[in-house]
């Protein structure tokens, strides 16, 4: 099945952009950035890496829309995945402080990669 393929080539480079985004999330916040600045740039970073791999070696067919509508699909899915790793982050860290959210955002990013995974086999990367 094509899904499996493609299901394990996105966890790998998933996981990439997981320890990039992160390790910047951490870094920044600890040098005193705050929470929602940090995260924009963590993800910034991760999504930069992703979007190329994802597009050449992840999802790579002969079907795939012209990078720039590839690139404003994958900007709305990146923006809306954003504001809710953000909101969860800013939740986290009034609640629970700021090194609570240091363990909580690798999770975070795991479970909105399956959200992108499926919205972007089947729409960012797809006709």
């Amino acid at each position: 099945m094509k899904i499996l393929g493609d299901g394990a080539r996105f966890i790998g480079v998933g996981s990439i952009q997981v320890v990039v985004d992160s390790a910047i999330y951490i870094v920044l916040t600890q040098l005193g950035l705050a929470t929602l600045s940090a995260n924009i740039c963590g993800r910034c970073a991760g999504a930069l890496l992703g979007f190329g791999l994802n597009g050449s070696v992840t999802f790579a067919r002969n079907d795939q829309p012209h990078l720039r509508l590839r690139f404003v699909r994958y900007v709305i899915l990146w923006l809306s995945l954003t504001a809710i790793s953000t909101a969860a982050l800013l939740w986290i860290a009034a609640d629970a402080g700021l090194t609570r959210t240091w363990w909580c955002k690798p999770l975070i990013e795991c479970a909105l990669g399956m959200i992108s995974f499926l919205l972007s086999r089947h729409w960012v990367y797809r006709r």
